[in-house]
Protein backbone atom coordinates (compact mmCIF):
# COMPACT_ATOMS: atom_id res chain seq x y z
CA UNK A 1 0.00 0.00 0.00
CA UNK A 2 1.20 3.47 -0.85
CA UNK A 3 1.58 6.23 1.71
CA UNK A 4 1.73 9.91 0.84
CA UNK A 5 3.17 12.85 2.75
CA UNK A 6 2.95 16.48 1.63
CA UNK A 7 4.77 19.59 2.71
CA UNK A 8 3.02 22.79 1.67
CA UNK A 9 4.47 26.31 1.36
CA UNK A 10 8.02 25.39 2.25
CA UNK A 11 10.08 28.63 2.18
CA UNK A 12 12.78 27.39 -0.19
CA UNK A 13 12.98 27.91 -3.92
CA UNK A 14 11.74 24.91 -5.91
CA UNK A 15 14.96 24.72 -7.89
CA UNK A 16 17.08 24.29 -4.75
CA UNK A 17 14.64 21.73 -3.34
CA UNK A 18 14.71 19.64 -6.53
CA UNK A 19 18.48 19.23 -6.18
CA UNK A 20 17.94 17.40 -2.88
CA UNK A 21 14.83 15.50 -3.91
CA UNK A 22 16.43 14.07 -7.06
CA UNK A 23 19.03 12.33 -4.89
CA UNK A 24 16.48 10.15 -3.06
CA UNK A 25 14.00 9.33 -5.82
CA UNK A 26 13.73 5.54 -6.26
CA UNK A 27 16.02 4.76 -3.28
CA UNK A 28 15.23 2.46 -0.38
CA UNK A 29 14.03 4.37 2.66
CA UNK A 30 17.09 3.54 4.80
CA UNK A 31 19.49 4.67 2.10
CA UNK A 32 17.43 7.81 1.44
CA UNK A 33 17.57 8.76 5.13
CA UNK A 34 21.36 8.31 5.13
CA UNK A 35 21.69 10.47 2.03
CA UNK A 36 19.56 13.22 3.57
CA UNK A 37 21.46 13.16 6.89
CA UNK A 38 24.80 13.64 5.14
CA UNK A 39 23.65 16.26 2.64
CA UNK A 40 24.84 19.74 3.57
CA UNK A 41 21.87 21.62 2.10
CA UNK A 42 19.31 23.25 4.40
CA UNK A 43 16.39 21.79 2.48
CA UNK A 44 17.64 18.24 3.21
CA UNK A 45 16.40 18.51 6.81
CA UNK A 46 12.89 19.38 5.65
CA UNK A 47 12.82 16.47 3.18
CA UNK A 48 14.13 14.13 5.89
CA UNK A 49 11.24 15.10 8.19
CA UNK A 50 8.82 14.60 5.32
CA UNK A 51 10.22 11.12 4.59
CA UNK A 52 9.83 10.14 8.25
CA UNK A 53 6.25 11.37 8.10
CA UNK A 54 5.55 9.28 4.99
CA UNK A 55 6.99 6.22 6.73
CA UNK A 56 4.74 6.86 9.70
CA UNK A 57 1.72 7.23 7.40
CA UNK A 58 2.60 3.91 5.76
CA UNK A 59 2.83 2.24 9.17
CA UNK A 60 -0.61 3.61 10.15
CA UNK A 61 -2.15 2.21 6.96
CA UNK A 62 -0.48 -1.20 7.33
CA UNK A 63 -0.95 -2.10 10.97
CA UNK A 64 0.95 -5.18 12.00
CA UNK A 65 3.52 -4.87 9.16
CA UNK A 66 7.11 -3.99 9.95
CA UNK A 67 8.97 -1.36 7.96
CA UNK A 68 12.18 -3.41 7.95
CA UNK A 69 10.47 -6.47 6.44
CA UNK A 70 8.43 -4.63 3.82
CA UNK A 71 11.38 -3.08 1.92
CA UNK A 72 9.98 0.44 1.67
CA UNK A 73 11.28 2.69 -1.08
CA UNK A 74 10.63 6.21 -2.30
CA UNK A 75 8.31 5.62 -5.23
CA UNK A 76 7.93 9.21 -6.36
CA UNK A 77 8.85 12.67 -5.17
CA UNK A 78 8.01 15.89 -6.92
CA UNK A 79 8.34 19.57 -6.15
CA UNK A 80 5.87 22.17 -7.38
CA UNK A 81 6.20 25.90 -7.02
CA UNK A 82 3.95 27.63 -4.49
CA UNK A 83 3.19 31.27 -3.75
CA UNK A 84 5.77 33.99 -4.20
CA UNK A 85 6.22 36.84 -1.77
CA UNK A 86 7.07 39.99 -3.70
CA UNK A 87 9.30 42.48 -1.93
CA UNK A 88 11.25 45.58 -2.97
CA UNK A 89 14.90 46.38 -2.28
CA UNK A 90 16.35 49.85 -2.74
CA UNK A 91 18.57 50.28 -5.79
CA UNK A 92 20.84 53.13 -6.94
CA UNK A 93 19.45 56.44 -8.22
CA UNK A 94 16.23 56.15 -6.22
CA UNK A 95 15.01 53.05 -8.00
CA UNK A 96 13.70 49.79 -6.55
CA UNK A 97 14.36 46.19 -7.54
CA UNK A 98 11.73 43.51 -7.08
CA UNK A 99 12.72 40.46 -5.06
CA UNK A 100 10.66 37.29 -5.36
CA UNK A 101 10.81 35.06 -2.31
CA UNK A 102 9.82 31.69 -3.69
CA UNK A 103 8.30 28.72 -1.90
CA UNK A 104 7.30 25.21 -2.92
CA UNK A 105 5.08 22.20 -2.30
CA UNK A 106 6.65 18.75 -1.94
CA UNK A 107 4.78 15.47 -2.40
CA UNK A 108 6.50 12.25 -1.37
CA UNK A 109 5.07 8.76 -2.03
CA UNK A 110 6.43 5.68 -0.25
CA UNK A 111 5.56 2.11 -1.27
CA UNK A 112 6.59 -1.42 -0.42
CA UNK A 113 8.58 -3.50 -2.90
CA UNK A 114 6.52 -6.54 -1.90
CA UNK A 115 3.28 -4.83 -2.94
CA UNK A 116 4.76 -3.76 -6.26
CA UNK A 117 6.03 -7.26 -7.07
CA UNK A 118 2.69 -8.87 -6.20
CA UNK A 119 0.82 -6.31 -8.31
CA UNK A 120 3.09 -7.04 -11.27
CA UNK A 121 2.62 -10.80 -10.92
CA UNK A 122 -1.18 -10.35 -10.65
CA UNK A 123 -1.17 -8.27 -13.84
CA UNK A 124 0.80 -10.97 -15.65
CA UNK A 125 -1.69 -13.65 -14.57
CA UNK A 126 -4.61 -11.54 -15.84
CA UNK A 127 -2.84 -11.05 -19.21
CA UNK A 128 -2.28 -14.79 -19.59
CA UNK A 129 -5.95 -15.60 -18.88
CA UNK A 130 -7.30 -13.00 -21.27
CA UNK A 131 -7.83 -14.39 -24.81
CA UNK A 132 -5.74 -12.73 -27.43
CA UNK A 133 -7.65 -11.05 -30.21
CA UNK A 134 -6.58 -11.72 -33.75
CA UNK A 135 -5.79 -8.69 -35.78
CA UNK A 136 -7.57 -8.34 -39.08
CA UNK A 137 -5.32 -7.98 -42.05
CA UNK A 138 -5.98 -4.81 -43.92
CA UNK A 139 -5.25 -4.75 -47.63
CA UNK A 140 -2.61 -2.18 -48.52
CA UNK A 141 -4.00 0.93 -50.13
CA UNK A 142 -3.21 1.52 -53.76
CA UNK A 143 -0.94 4.40 -54.45
CA UNK A 144 -2.54 7.19 -56.42
CA UNK A 145 -0.17 8.78 -58.89
CA UNK A 146 -0.58 12.49 -59.33
CA UNK A 147 -1.74 13.37 -62.82
CA UNK A 148 -0.90 16.46 -64.79
CA UNK A 149 -3.45 19.22 -64.58
CA UNK A 150 -5.90 18.96 -67.47
CA UNK A 151 -6.87 21.95 -69.52
CA UNK A 152 -10.43 22.91 -68.85
CA UNK A 153 -11.02 24.80 -72.05
CA UNK A 154 -13.79 23.55 -74.29
CA UNK A 155 -13.88 23.45 -78.07
CA UNK A 156 -16.24 26.37 -78.30
CA UNK A 157 -14.00 28.52 -76.11
CA UNK A 158 -10.93 27.76 -78.22
CA UNK A 159 -12.85 28.58 -81.40
CA UNK A 160 -13.85 31.97 -79.99
CA UNK A 161 -10.24 32.77 -79.05
CA UNK A 162 -9.03 31.80 -82.53
CA UNK A 163 -11.76 33.90 -84.12
CA UNK A 164 -10.64 36.95 -82.11
CA UNK A 165 -7.03 36.46 -83.22
CA UNK A 166 -8.08 36.24 -86.83
CA UNK A 167 -10.19 39.37 -86.44
CA UNK A 168 -7.24 41.30 -84.98
CA UNK A 169 -5.00 40.26 -87.88
CA UNK A 170 -7.60 41.43 -90.38
CA UNK A 171 -7.94 44.78 -88.61
CA UNK A 172 -4.18 45.28 -88.82
CA UNK A 173 -4.20 44.53 -92.55
CA UNK A 174 -7.04 46.96 -93.13
CA UNK A 175 -5.21 49.78 -91.34
CA UNK A 176 -2.08 49.33 -93.42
Amino acid sequence: MKAVAKLRNCPTSPRKMRLVVNEIRGQKVDKALDILKHTRKVSAKRVEKLLLSAMSNWQNKNEGARIEDSELFVESVFVDSARQLKRFRPAPHGRAHRIRKRSNHITLVVDSKLNVESAISDAQVVEEKAPKKEKKQVAPKKEVKPTAAKKTTTKSATKKVEAKKVAKKEDKKDKE
